[in-house]
């Protein structure tokens, strides 16, 4: 067995393989950036040895670097992870000819999966079905437009070195192909250096379904049953789960031989997965072989009980699966949803920042899988996942439900999150009823999230009563405990003789300043402010909080309310910072303002284009006195593994352009200048 393993990667797959690694007495070895030398993955292994800059390219994708720092630490393995150098077959060869092992498939297994042209010709082959399509080698634009033409639309363009949803577009109609072939090339280039592209026929409304499976030195491979993931936004998964509720035991029957005799045809050893399209009248289709850990791997793991990175390990080192074909029977549903640092309100860009708060359920309710803890930098040279959730329950419907209470529980603040988005999505009942195929979210999102731009009366009611507990919490903090608690002169609020005291507190909702006068102590409120349109009086009987301090229960005019209330930033001044608000359904940001503070206007400069995050800029549409019109593409930006389009928000001219492809330029840093 591997005494001592190198993980070649970072955040939550590098923190997920150390934890296995430390209850097998393995020794790890963590790499890291400049971006990461603070990194919990660096905290939590054995060693840690600094390997480059922060752009993964001058770090991560280092595999030299990496065989030097395993060699120096004295590691027998290298865990690469997924991502970065995990599908590298290169780097597999050099991990070996080091001496070392490498946890993973052999490189000439990834060889042959590394282009998906080549991996269709060989499935076909082994009679694995495929969708019809083009993978030839002749890539100029006629050939490829006279195939599309061939193949009828709509198709879809993949890039046939990619994966993970990068360098995928779909062509509805001929006029929009070479467009779409641009784009697809220029993005497959900047991921993955090669921009070679296929074509393939588009399966409408698909459902995606993915095998794991895992094969040992004897030659022996087996499947671990399915996983669905066909809640995905722009390719990009979102939610998998385990078992697929699509699947009929003779389909995962018929689907699980595929995926073995795809297994079979590479000789592959080790963790992979054989991921299959299904269309709507139940035929499915070989797409690819990801010959490395999935990400969604934790609900297979939950379901059949075992863990997958030390069958990595154990495989690596020699040992066979104990386990015939029968008897990889899975319990129950898992079901994982991934948490990322983005903003669903503003097409998903995605956020970097520190978070300020980060509180995930109790681990004996749900498995959390994390790179990043409170206080750490969410960095712009990575993808910004935040973590994985996974809840395991008997049933379906029982796992959602867990799910949902696991999602209430969970606290971002200091950056923008997709928990609320993942909220309203699990709630839907196209999700409940499992109805949901890879191109749904992408053609409905606008009918199924919407943001929560009007503040329930009984979430600011919350606020304020949170709000004025704490007050009086400090308050009595600083009297002198032998004072007598009765006493008007101890209390918190703005007592006065002769007239009852009021304390005024506001809050900023959404851009909104919302006043509220109270007054009252104890579980006894009066609330008075302007909200929807009109002055409320807001009688608060009854506010009693929970022992963890963040649930409070209000009786507001005989009606009994639970509201979770908590902090965005702990350790904020009083009177600062900002309150989330749950009422169950959905979860509100309001921003603690001081009370007397004049409203200020700002003005917003429509005629500059400013960079949304920051960035790299990879495509520059216009020059200097061109003259543009409303919503023409002017800017390509690539930032943390996505192109963003930027486009013109008027008609004019362009007076100034301060940028220049391949420049980084940081958030809201003005790039060119209309007129």
């Amino acid at each position: 067995m591997i005494t001592s393993l190198l993980i070649a990667n970072r955040g939550e797959i590098a923190c997920r393989i150390i934890r296995t690694c430390r209850r097998l007495g393995i020794k790890t070895v963590a790499v890291y950036s400049d971006a990461d030398q603070n990194a919990l993955h660096v905290k939590h292994a054995d060693q840690a040895v600094h390997i480059g800059g922060s752009r993964p390219g001058d770090s991560y994708l280092l595999g030299d670097r990496i065989i030097a720092a395993a060699k120096q630490c004295g590691a027998q393995g290298i865990h690469p992870g997924f991502g970065f150098l995990s599908e590298n077959a290169d780097f597999a060869d050099a991990v070996e000819q080091a001496g070392l092992i490498f946890v993973g498939p052999r490189s000439a297994s990834m060889r042959k999966m590394g282009s998906k042209a080549g991996a269709k010709t060989l499935m076909q082959a082994a009679n694995v079905p495929v969708v019809p399509g083009y993978e030839g080698a002749e890539q100029d634009l006629p050939t490829l437009r006279q195939h599309g033409e061939k193949i009828g639309f709509p198709l879809m363009i993949k890039a046939a070195h990619g994966g993970g949803g990068k360098g995928m577009r779909i062509v509805h109609a001929l006029a929009d192909f070479d467009a779409a072939l641009e784009s697809c090339q220029r993005e497959a280039k900047n991921a993955f250096g090669r921009d070679r592209v296929l074509l393939e026929r588009y399966i409408e409304t698909p459902r995606h379904i993915e095998i794991q499976i895992f094969g040992d030195q004897s030659g022996k491979v087996l499947h671990l049953n399915e996983r669905e993931c066909s809640v995905q936004r722009r390719y990009q998964k979102i939610i998998e789960e385990s078992p697929s509720p699509l699947l009929t035991p003779e389909l995962r029957a018929q689907m699980g031989a595929a995926a073995v005799k795809a297994g079979e045809a590479i000789d592959y050893l080790g963790a992979g997965t054989v991921e299959f399209i299904m269309g709507p009248d139940r035929q499915f289709y070989f797409m690819e072989i990801n010959t490395r850990l999935q990400v969604e791997h934790p609900v297979t793991e939950a379901c059949l009980g075992l863990d997958l990175v030390e069958w990595q390990l154990r495989v690596a080192s020699g040992q066979r699966m104990p386990w015939q074909q029968n008897e990889l029977i899975g319990q129950g549903h898992a079901i994982e949803v991934r948490i990322y640092a983005e903003d669903p309100e503003n097409q998903f860009l995605p956020a970097s920042g520190t978070l300020s708060r980060l509180r995930f359920p109790n681990s004996s309710y749900a498995r959390i899988d994390s790179g990043v803890a409170q206080g750490d930098l969410v960095s712009v040279f990575y993808d910004p996942m935040i973590a994985k959730l996974i809840v395991h329950a008997p049933d379906r419907a029982q796992a959602v439900a867990k799910l949902s209470d696991a999602l209430q529980s969970t606290c971002i603040g200091g950056i923008k999150s997709n928990v609320d988005f993942l909220e309203v999505l699990i709630r839907h009942p196209d999700f409940i009823q499992a109805k949901i195929d890879t191109g749904y979210l992408d053609r409905k999102l606008a009918d199924i999230y919407l943001p929560a731009h009007e503040l329930p009366v009984g979430a600011l009611a919350a606020a304020c009563v949170w709000e004025l507990q704490q007050l009086a919490q400090q308050s009595q903090s600083r009297a002198d405990l032998s004072a007598d608690p009765f006493s008007p002169w101890w209390q918190s609020d703005g007592f006065r003789i002769a007239h009852q005291g009021r304390r005024a507190i506001a809050f900023d909702y959404r851009g909104q300043r919302i006043d509220v006068s109270a007054h009252g102590h104890a579980d006894r409120y009066q609330l008075d402010f302007a909200l929807h349109g009109g002055q409320h009086g807001l009688k608060i009987t009854d506010a009693q909080t929970a022992p963890c301090g963040e649930r409070l229960n209000l009786k507001i005019n005989a009606h009994a309310y639970i509201f979770d209330v908590r902090e965005l930033q702990l350790h904020s001044k009083p009177g600062s910072g900002q309150l989330e608000v749950h009422d169950a359904t959905r979860r509100y940001t309001l921003t603690r303002k001081p009370a007397f503070e004049p409203a200020i206007q700002t003005e917003v400069a429509s005629d500059r284009i400013k960079a949304p995050m920051p960035g790299r800029i990879v495509a520059v549409k216009v020059a200097i006195d061109q003259e543009i019109s409303l919503g023409q593409e002017l800017l390509v930006m690539e930032a943390m593994k996505m192109e963003l389009s930027l486009k013109a928000p008027m008609a004019g001219r362009i007076a100034e352009l301060r940028v220049a492809v391949g420049d980084f330029v940081e958030a809201d840093a003005v790039l060119l200048q209309l007129s």
